[in-house]
């Protein structure tokens, strides 16, 4: 918090940075490999296309 001089940048910030982690994390330990990878390659490309819009 020390790094953002104004509460309006740090809340910027915070609801981005949320809205990508939960997007991408998936508890990486419940779930198999494959089933993770696969997980995960479909997480990065709706972002992906999130972000070409």
């Amino acid at each position: 918090m020390i790094h953002f001089r104004q509460r309006r940048g740090l809340q910027k910030f915070a609801a981005v940075h949320a809205s990508a982690r939960n997007h991408f994390n998936q508890e990486r330990d419940l779930y198999a490999r494959d089933n993770f990878k696969l997980n995960r390659a479909a997480a990065l490309a709706e972002w992906r296309s999130l972000g070409a819009a």
